[in-house]
């Protein structure tokens, strides 16, 4: 998959099934310990005492999915907002104080979750305890801080979206293929929405959203739990619950075939993507369904042994960088999804053609028990990985916990990759890699004209015509 994929930069956390979950055999160095304070806030701890420092993690249940019409892009907003100050902070005093004890902190915004966390020595968790308890009921909003931060947002979307042809085709694509499923708006927020949004708007956010019963804490690291279970509740304890009433979700209606889109933008290469509707762990499946198909994703682009770059980029060169990806761990039905970059000398419609020839591959015959092996060996390796990084421990239960899900399903995820067979992939293939349930985008790049990009306003974005 070439540097800047869709895949990885779009779907967030689409990796981190591979990253995150226990290899065969092995178990968590020490378990999770868990409880609930009065006002609602759950905590998960996950001791590991390999060096004197941890990760704090605050998750709260909102993002863009559930946003509606008019007010797209308002929980990326306030995820800016939260660094300007609240009654007892200036503006940016979160971060210096932050620094000034050695760690890192930000934020990141996904459909499903805003996540907020710091990593620091072990003996410094009663500051970002302080810190995070002090921002999650005592925001100050103001007029000034929320037209800069407003503005930057906007310079955000210009830079990562209007200006860049491959995001935009996928903002398009991902507008295109879902007709009622919130998961149809950018997190970033349309450009009309983003110019209506006010500072009563991002209050009422703030407000309905950032509450104890709303969130999850998560500390993994050099640390007690029974001491930040106390800390836990010294300062995010007196903190008042709020009444939350999740939006009601618009279930997405079956599709009742083939979408296609073309986005014309000023680009140097074309693009292609395709996706198919799926489903995902917390939504209409067999229970085996999304482990096939996870495995499946992996069969395709796990790396420059699997099929696609092999015998699509290496073998056929018919691209020069082509993907696909699925992620198991969403709150709502997601995408299978494909990229890619035709090579030069070959055309995007060629490349379609090779794609769907690997699908109509998987669905005809069943994969091999090599290839099911590799797939096993590279998430035991990513398990290696994993057990070195603080953050992706806590992330791996902030992320299930967010959407609904036990983290404890994460102790059994691989022993139940390990029993999908050949035939359940192949069988995953067919029912969920068709026609009906797939949408094609291509990038008709259009010429890229120095002195006319010099004249034009820098947010000025491509045609698409949906066919």
């Amino acid at each position: 998959m070439h540097r800047r994929s869709i895949l990885t930069r779009f779907s967030v956390i689409l990796l981190l099934p591979m990253l995150l979950l226990p290899s065969l055999g092995v178990r968590a160095a020490s378990a999770v310990h868990e409880r609930q304070l009065a006002n609602g806030l759950k905590i998960l701890v996950k001791p590991d005492q390999r060096a004197p420092i941890l990760t704090s993690q605050v998750w709260y249940r909102i993002g863009s999915s559930y946003e509606y019409g008019g007010l797209t892009g308002v929980s990326h907003l306030l995820e800016h907002m939260m660094f300007q100050g609240t009654e007892r902070l200036a503006p940016g005093e979160f971060s210096r104080i932050i620094a000034a004890n050695g760690g890192e902190e930000n934020a990141f915004t996904g459909r499903d979750y805003t996540a907020y966390y710091q990593n620091l020595a072990s003996d410094r968790l009663e500051i970002a305890f302080e810190l995070e308890a002090e921002r999650m009921r005592h925001l100050k909003l103001n007029e000034s801080e929320f037209l800069k931060e407003l503005e930057v947002v906007k310079e955000e979307r210009r830079m990562r979206t209007d200006d860049d042809p491959q995001a935009l085709t996928y903002e398009r694509f991902s507008a295109t293929a879902y007709d009622a499923s919130p998961y149809r708006n950018p997190v970033i927020g349309w450009p009309s929405d983003l110019e209506q949004l006010s500072l009563a708007d991002v209050r009422d956010w703030y407000r309905q959203w950032y509450a104890p019963n709303n969130a999850i804490l998560v500390v993994a690291g050099d640390v007690d739990p029974e001491r930040v279970f106390a800390l836990a509740e010294q300062y995010f304890g007196p903190l008042a619950a709020e009444t939350i009433r999740p939006p009601k979700t618009q279930a997405e209606p079956e599709q009742l075939g083939e979408k296609r889109l073309r986005v014309q933008a000023p680009a140097k290469e074309p693009y292609l993507l395709m996706g198919y509707k799926t489903p995902v762990l917390t939504h209409a499946a067999e229970s085996w369904e999304p482990y096939a198909l996870e495995l499946l994703a992996s069969i395709l682009d796990g790396g420059d042994s699997a099929r696609l770059a092999r015998e699509l980029v290496r073998g056929q060169q018919l691209a020069s960088s082509v993907g696909a990806g699925y992620d198991a761990f969403s709150r709502l039905p997601g995408l299978f999804l494909f990229e890619g970059v035709p090579a030069s000398g070959q055309t995007i419609e060629t490349l379609e053609r090779a794609l769907r020839e690997q699908v109509a591959r998987v669905q005809a015959e069943p994969v091999t028990a090599a290839e099911l092996e590799r797939v096993r060996n590279q998430v035991i390796a990513a398990k290696v990985f994993e057990r070195d990084a603080l953050f992706y421990q806590a992330m791996q239960i902030g992320l299930l916990e967010t959407i609904g899900l036990d983290w404890q399903l994460a102790d059994s995820y691989v022993d139940r990759l390990a029993a999908i067979t050949p035939e359940q992939i192949q069988a995953v293939a067919q029912r969920y890699l068709t026609p009906e349930r797939l949408t094609v985008a291509m990038l008709d790049p259009q010429p890229l004209d120095a002195t006319t990009q010099a004249a034009a306003p820098p947010h000025a974005g491509g045609q698409y015509h949906v066919q």
